[in-house]
């Protein structure tokens, strides 16, 4: 009784922290979005969108994304979907077309030199069309991977504009929807739906030659770590990519990549010294900086990551961590906040949310059927918290878009 007594306190501690941090933020969720792929120029877009309800499926006819047009007669504030309290707007009947607006200021030194601007979305539900200054940017179909435009050439010098409309059939049931329920209202195990932006959104600036994502691998039985590098298209001749790991602020090892002309994907492997291996109970991460460099050694692209030295394997019925059985105590995770739905509320509240979950005694999470925010996933490589995760899945026959 008496623990259960703790519990229900620090649930409305919990609470009262996550409300009261979100209502100081001006900007919701300002923290870089993307830990594992991290870059120095960029800036947020979330806050205050102007938004309009389009259930008669007129904005395309009318041209809603042009500009210069009418104003959108809501205010949501993105990345809340308009479902939630958060979002200012907190309606969750059907509204199965949605339309965003905003200004969109690029600052000047974005546009320095031959850099490209890309505008990035963490999530929409379920499909996006983009438009910069009434010009499709780009679409995207699938409510639960990020995606990205290049929009240096739709932009002007100033007065820009960003449209997004969003397309989430509330009752189809063969797209990957997870806990979202078709009926009207929550149920049982069927719980509030998400429509449109539900991640954050920001611009930042790559080289023409950028860094799209990276692939690490951890190899603890050999006290290395293999790095795989997928870049927008092939490098230029003399190019080379520079890979540097550092523990603690001190440089573990500098690798250069042979020439990357071609096609395929720079590999790297660094060797790891006397390698400090990850796990819940000692959760420590190496920095990863990964730079393309010119013939003259000029730096064109640079992105920061990180990672952790574990290895993770099955023998008969027992699961090991870095060739030790591990026994998991794993809470079931759905990732639903009171006020904001299947989007954390602050940054403070994901930290928070994992720390109580390791001081009662979990080491790690089921993450029931949702995608999650890359903020929660760099929560949990960095205070040491494994995660089982899960596509968010359909109810009848799915399709393949994400």
């Amino acid at each position: 009784m008496k623990n259960l007594l703790s519990l229900k306190v620090l649930t409305l501690v919990a609470l009262l922290i996550f409300t009261l941090t979100a209502n100081a933020q001006s900007v919701p969720r300002p923290e870089y979005p993307r830990p594992d792929l991290a870059r120095a120029e960029w800036q947020t877009l979330n806050g205050a969108w102007q938004f309009e309800f389009d259930d008669a499926n007129r904005g395309l006819k009318e041209g809603w994304y042009k500009t210069p047009a009418q104003k959108f007669s809501r205010t949501i504030q993105v990345p809340f979907a308009f479902q939630t309290k958060l979002s200012g707007i907190n309606d969750p009947s059907y509204h199965d077309v949605v339309w965003y607006r905003r200004n969109l200021d690029v600052p000047a030194n974005f546009r320095a030199g031959n850099k490209r601007v890309m505008l990035n979305f963490g999530a929409v539900d379920y499909e996006a069309i983009v438009w910069i200054n009434g010009e499709r940017a780009g679409e995207h179909r699938g409510g639960n991977a990020p995606f990205a435009f290049d929009i240096t050439d739709l932009l002007q010098p100033s007065g820009n504009s960003v449209v997004v409309r969003a397309f989430d059939p509330s009752t189809d049931r063969t797209i990957p929807r997870g806990k979202q329920f078709w009926e009207p209202k929550s149920a049982a195990i069927w719980y509030t739906r998400t429509t449109g932006i539900w991640q954050p959104v920001w611009i930042e600036t790559v080289a023409p030659t950028y860094v799209k994502r990276l692939r690490i691998t951890p190899d603890v039985d050999n006290s290395q770590v293999k790095i795989e590098t997928i870049l927008n298209q092939p490098t230029s001749a003399g190019e080379k990519l520079r890979f540097t790991a550092t523990l603690r602020g001190k440089t573990i090892q500098t690798e250069i990549s042979a020439q990357t002309t071609g096609g395929a994907n720079p590999f790297a492997t660094l060797h790891l010294n006397d390698q400090d291996l990850w796990s819940p109970e000692r959760p420590t991460l190496y920095d990863l900086r990964v730079e393309l460099t010119s013939a003259n050694n000029q730096t064109i692209d640079r992105v920061d990551s990180y990672f952790g030295q574990r290895k993770i394997a099955v023998q008969g019925d027992k699961i090991f961590l870095n060739n030790n059985p591990y026994y998991q105590k794993l809470v079931l995770d759905q990732g639903y906040w009171q006020d904001s739905t299947i989007t954390p509320p602050t940054d403070e509240a994901i930290k928070y949310d994992i720390e109580m979950a390791k001081k009662f005694g979990f080491n790690g999470a089921r993450k029931h059927q949702k995608v999650e925010d890359p903020r929660w996933l760099y929560w949990c490589d960095k205070l040491g918290f494994l995660v089982w995760g899960e596509m968010a899945n359909a109810f009848d026959i799915y399709t393949d878009d994400y």
